[in-house]
């Protein structure tokens, strides 16, 4: 069981009128992190959206991803924590409405240790804020694994809440 949230801010600033096709509706373009062979992907781009540059790391999943979807021209990484805080900002210029990012869920499965924010993996939702933060996208639509929740008598959960509301979002999930 997958537990998806939907992260909206609580300002509500127009969207850019760039961001139009001849039709007059809004193209959506997206930030596609921790980004596997493109799940979020495929449901953003069947509603119509654009994905401006992805981060994955595991190399087969990368290879599948390429093979899969038509990244000519994106903007991509394969280590988020290597992604310096310029290359961050000129993605500002981007205009992105909505960062996607499936965060590792290893320290927080039911199947998995446990380890939470002590296991590296479990840290990499700090690099979503930290996308966040900079970039200031109008919505992140996040996802992770059944334990999320329970994690730490809920404590990590809580932590995730409150370092989003301190970007300025709103939860739902």
């Amino acid at each position: 069981m997958l537990n998806i949230f939907k992260l909206m801010p609580y300002s509500t600033t127009s969207y850019d009128q760039n961001c139009t096709i001849e039709k007059g509706e809004k193209i959506v373009k997206f930030l596609d992190l921790f980004s596997g062979i493109g799940g979020f992907r495929l449901g953003m781009e069947a509603a119509g959206h654009e994905c401006v540059g992805y981060v994955e790391w595991d190399k087969y999943a990368r290879k599948s991803y390429e093979a899969i979807h038509n990244t000519e021209g994106e903007w991509t990484a394969h280590d988020i924590t290597t992604v310096t805080d310029e290359e961050i900002e000129s993605l500002r210029e981007r205009n992105i409405d909505v960062i996607c990012g499936g965060f590792p869920c290893q320290a927080f499965s039911v199947a998995g240790k446990r380890m939470g924010f002590e296991d590296t993996r479990g840290t990499m939702f700090f690099q979503i804020a930290r996308f966040a933060k900079q970039i200031q996208p109008r919505y992140l639509l996040l996802e992770n694994v059944k334990g999320l929740l329970s994690h730490d008598k809920g404590n990590t959960f809580g932590t995730i809440l409150r370092t989003l509301d301190e970007l300025g979002y709103d939860c739902e999930w």
